[in-house]
């Protein structure tokens, strides 16, 4: 949980400044939402290794019994994202909630139930034409180009490629049209195109939540370009009168980085954080 005397972090904007100081003032009104990967998680070249940073859980098991809820935001179906995150069962979590598929899947830690909607059939005529459209791109024979299922989504990551930035610039233009064919969308991350239903994204889910919870000041953070829906977000809500924080984990993405209010190097300096503004109610 790092050392109790270490400061928190200041934001560089004035809304960022009144966001954290609404937090620490009215933390029964506040809300924590977190992305999963690159945010609790370093990015890891397997997707299936990838695992929330040590810090994460102690960190939100001391701060979630002080505000008024907690909630992870992926586009991971929910239930990885809980296995991965080693959420369920964790002392203090039994009120987190995991919004996975960006939404459209829930858990609870309450009941340790997900709830989903219907598999769309788009993503099925999808996985089974993608094989073909990466091969038409030229993409077929580097074996560093690799599809990660997702039940509800499908995933083709370009990170181990020979040129990764060169195979993920030539797969965007068919998969595009690979998607659109089928009613999906496709959304674009690290090195990671994503085909998948649309209708629901990270600004949606978080804005439902916090109707839900009725809080009055939201916490953000983020690490990647399907974060920005999230950051929209709270910059509605904060038009509408709630303050905002928005907290961006790393810089490998500039869209997201040039629109936080705090700008922290990674994983681990966001479990900090989190449990930095435990020790900091604890206190006051």
């Amino acid at each position: 949980m790092g050392n109790p005397a270490h400061p928190l972090p200041t934001p560089s904007t004035q809304a960022g400044r009144e966001g954290l100081a609404a937090f620490l003032a009215r933390p029964s009104r506040a809300v924590v939402a977190l992305d999963f990967d690159g945010t609790l998680a370093d990015i890891v070249p397997d997707p299936e290794q990838s695992r929330a940073h040590p810090g994460v859980v102690p960190a939100l098991s001391a701060l979630a019994p002080l505000i008024a809820a907690v909630a992870v935001i992926t586009g991971r179906p929910a239930d990885t994202a809980v296995r991965y995150g080693g959420f369920a069962g964790a002392p203090g979590l039994d009120r987190l909630v995991v919004l996975g598929h960006y939404g459209a899947e829930r858990w609870d830690a309450a009941t340790g139930a997900v709830h989903a909607p219907a598999p769309d059939p788009g993503v099925e005529a999808v996985r089974a034409e993608l094989p073909a459209v990466m091969a038409g791109a030229g993409a077929g024979t580097d074996r560093g180009i690799w599809i990660e299922e997702k039940g509800r989504a499908v995933a083709v990551h370009t990170r181990r490629a020979a040129d990764p930035q060169a195979a993920f610039e030539a797969l965007s233009v068919p998969l595009a049209a690979l998607a659109a064919r089928h009613g999906l969308i496709v959304e674009p991350g690290r090195l990671v195109l994503e085909l998948r239903p649309s209708g629901m994204d990270k600004g949606v889910a978080l804005e439902e939540y916090v109707k839900e919870t009725g809080a009055e000041t939201v916490l953000y953070a983020g690490d990647d370009l399907g974060d920005l829906a999230a950051y929209a977000a709270v910059d509605k809500l904060r038009t509408q009168g709630a303050a905002g924080l928005l907290v961006c984990s790393g810089t490998a993405v500039p869209a997201l980085a040039e629109r936080a209010d705090l700008l922290l190097p990674g994983p681990a300096a966001v479990a900090e954080l989190l449990g930095g503004l435990a020790r900091q109610l604890t206190r006051g």
